[in-house]
């Protein structure tokens, strides 16, 4: 009888699991419903990605849910840093990314995709023609993705990045525009407790500078009116306040790359405020750059292909209206 009864508690408990489990399947769903209807244009925008590679996407999906208890460590990045919390080389989580691509046949998607194919950290690539997309599925950086894509010999300019439909804000971009100083500085958003951060620089002083996110947008006085350093919190107890981004690390040609997650970074919250870069490390100082974070189109939301106020196309607007090439 009493192995009876354990039979029967272990059932009841195993069942009981598998309710548990299903109601929290079905309420997944539930959400992903609820959440499609707002973004029906932008579900049908991604409808060419297949479903087997969409099936990567599964386990990133169900990793937002843990990262809730399980958080990964405040700051990780690719490249050297002065911030006691960086890690070299730290794998970083994986994002959609989107380019628009010249492409004309066939030809051009095979050898867009065989180039791909040959960087480290992409996943999956999915490509339409029609609409001349390139849709990544990794953790490459831009730059790297930029450049294999620029060694093909065809027109690339990046056009979205985050996960589609997780977030009304998935993206952000501050673009430093000179004369001295050239820059562009993206902000994707991972899940609700951590960002990804990507930044190129070219034209700063050789040696470490450190930079930051700031208050305000406020540019009247350059990096001078952009106020302190962004701390939301008000326990008082963080080591250091969240805006502060660590050290960039500027090679004798004036230049800089950075790539890595910064934890508790909510893009949302930092649309309107400013990225600093210092004169050295000691960020008591005015700065001398600074540019606004503005909203960055997220994953299928950008696939136009001529600017409407002035007629230029986007290939028009890559060449001369951006500064990549300085960075």
């Amino acid at each position: 009888m009493a192995f009876l009864r354990s039979v029967a508690t272990a059932a009841t408990t195993t069942t009981t699991t598998a309710i548990a489990a299903f109601a929290f399947s079905s309420s997944l769903v539930s959400s992903s419903s609820s959440s499609s209807k707002s973004h029906q244009s932008k579900s049908q925008n991604l409808s060419f990605f297949s479903s087997s590679s969409l099936s990567l996407l599964s386990p990133n999906r169900l990793a937002l849910h843990k990262n809730f208890s399980n958080p990964p460590s405040a700051l990780h990045m690719e490249a050297p840093t002065s911030d006691p919390t960086s890690q070299e080389n730290q794998v970083l989580p994986e994002l959609l990314t989107e380019f628009m691509v010249d492409m004309k046949c066939e030809g051009c998607v095979n050898a867009v995709k065989n180039k791909l194919q040959t960087v480290t950290g992409i996943k999956n690539v999915e490509v339409d023609l029609s609409n001349q997309v390139v849709r990544i599925l990794g953790n490459s950086p831009v730059k790297v993705m930029t450049e294999a894509l620029e060694q093909t010999g065809r027109k690339a300019r990046l056009i979205g990045q985050g996960i589609p439909e997780d977030f009304l804000v998935s993206a952000a971009v501050a673009e430093f525009k000179g004369p001295d100083i050239f820059g562009v500085v993206r902000l994707a958003q991972l899940n609700m407790e951590l960002a990804r951060i990507e930044a190129n620089f070219s034209g700063l002083s050789p040696g470490k500078h450190g930079w930051s996110i700031n208050e305000f947008g406020d540019l009247t006085r350059g990096a001078a009116s952009t106020g302190k350093l962004y701390n939301p919190t008000v326990e008082g107890s963080a080591k250091e306040p969240l805006g502060d981004l660590g050290t960039l690390d500027v090679d004798d040609r004036g230049e800089a790359f950075f790539s890595g997650v910064k934890e508790k970074l909510r893009v949302a919250d930092l649309i309107g405020r400013s990225i600093v870069v210092y004169g050295t490390e000691d960020k008591s100082d005015s700065g001398v750059t600074a540019a606004v974070i503005a909203r960055s189109a997220g994953v299928g939301e950008n696939y136009k292909k001529i600017c409407t106020c002035d007629g230029t196309t986007i290939w028009e607007s890559s060449n001369n209206d951006f500064v990549t090439s300085k960075v």
